[in-house]
């Protein structure tokens, strides 16, 4: 495999970016590929892979190259996977080979798997000796998975329209409307994405919408929208009938819907900025069902989003179990009686999922559980994710 010498400099630029500045992968190269439309098919893959590669395996590179530098990083992963270098960078990848880097050290376990010494300890009490295999199926790459808009086409014609574009996938069982692809492909250049036939949804994301089983003409609430992949999905299932309130404490977020919300052809979604807690307490007994998609670790997704393994601490663990069991608290009262909410998370740790709906239904006896569901990385081939389906009875 070829590395250019202008794809090298740039994938350290976006290194800097990402470890010295602080800042998130896909956020550095969503802006890079924006700025730099020159680059072809093969340029893109070369830079987001090199980037997510060398930011999943951080710490294992961090140490091998006996290094502190993500420029040095990343030349242990050129090393590594020996990629073919021009004549003027072999010299500095030799002369790093013979001084620095230690292929053969004996690594810890913490090391080896590219996590913090925290994040091992917590991993290994939580979930004995599976965790190793945990965190084996998070650092591989995730699969493009597609969620077919059924509001303008099935996932059959999908696929043939797909394949059209020499973009090969597959159906997946068990997932009405997903499609796998059988190579990675850039779906967001193809006339299907353009015209809104489908978004890019994990099979296990695309579980939580129907749990809630949202009916056209019903009033729905995802209170914690985002980008709103999930509320598009609920938009899909009631048909385009009824009442969908997306709410979010980011604006640029609500922005991000809006635009996806035009792709896919849905006029029912009304975003709200939560600016403050008088945006929640008007909808207090108003909703036929609410989503709570609530702000967690993200250890399910670390496939996706290897980033959070290297920012996340006792602290922040500790800031958003609180967090969650305020807006179970806060957000529950938005429902009618007899009223269905989903509760869910991408988080692998019990102390996000099943001990908050247990907390909970402690503090409020008039709702009850009627469903949990847990997706596994390891067993299932997904992200990890937890929903829980709650029925108020008050």
């Amino acid at each position: 495999m070829k590395a250019h010498t202008p794809l090298i400099l740039a994938v350290e630029s976006l290194l800097e970016e990402i470890f010295l500045d602080n800042k998130y992968s896909d956020k550095v190269l969503e802006k890079a590929f924006k700025k730099n439309k020159i680059w072809g098919a093969r340029d893109r893959r070369f830079v987001a892979e090199a980037v997510y590669e060398v930011t999943r395996w951080r710490r294992r590179f961090e140490v091998l190259s006996q290094s502190s530098d993500p420029a040095v990083w990343f030349y242990y992963y050129l090393y590594e996977r020996k990629f073919e270098l021009p004549p003027e960078l072999k010299k500095t990848l030799k002369k790093l080979v013979h001084e620095q880097f230690k292929p053969d050290l004996d690594l810890t376990r913490a090391e080896r798997l590219s996590i913090t010494d925290w994040l091992d300890e917590l991993g290994a009490e939580t979930f004995g000796e599976r965790w190793e295999k945990l965190m084996e199926s998070l650092n591989q790459v995730a699969p493009v998975v597609l969620r077919t808009n059924t509001l303008k086409t099935t996932p059959k014609i999908l696929r043939e329209l797909l394949l059209e574009e020499s973009i090969d996938s597959r159906k997946q069982e068990d997932y009405e409307d997903s499609l796998i692809l059988i190579q990675r492909k850039n779906v967001f250049q193809s006339k299907p994405f353009e015209k809104g036939f489908f978004e890019v949804q994990d099979s296990a994301s695309q579980l939580v919408a129907p749990m809630l089983n949202p009916q056209p003409g019903e009033r729905v609430v995802d209170a914690c929208a985002g980008g709103g992949g999930k509320a598009l999905h609920i938009a899909a299932l009631m048909k385009n009938k009824g009442r969908l309130i997306a709410m979010d404490i980011f604006d640029w977020k609500l922005e991000e819907l809006k635009r996806r919300a035009r792709r896919a052809g849905v006029d029912i979604i009304e975003p709200r900025l939560i600016d403050s807690n008088k945006v929640i307490k008007r909808l207090y007994g108003s909703a036929d069902r609410l989503l709570l998609d609530v702000p967690c670790t993200g250890l399910g997704v670390l496939r996706r989003n290897p980033d959070a393994k290297w920012k996340l601490n006792g602290e922040e663990l500790k800031r958003l179990i609180e967090l969650q069991r305020k807006i179970l608290q806060d957000y529950s009262k938005i429902l009618k009686p007899t009223g269905t909410m989903v509760y869910a998370t991408c988080s692998l740790l019990p102390q996000e999922n099943e001990e908050q709906i247990q907390w909970f239904l402690k503090q409020n006896p008039q709702w009850t559980l009627v469903e949990e569901k847990r997706t596994w990385p390891d067993t299932d081939g997904t992200d990890g994710f937890y929903m829980s389906k709650l029925v108020f009875n008050g």
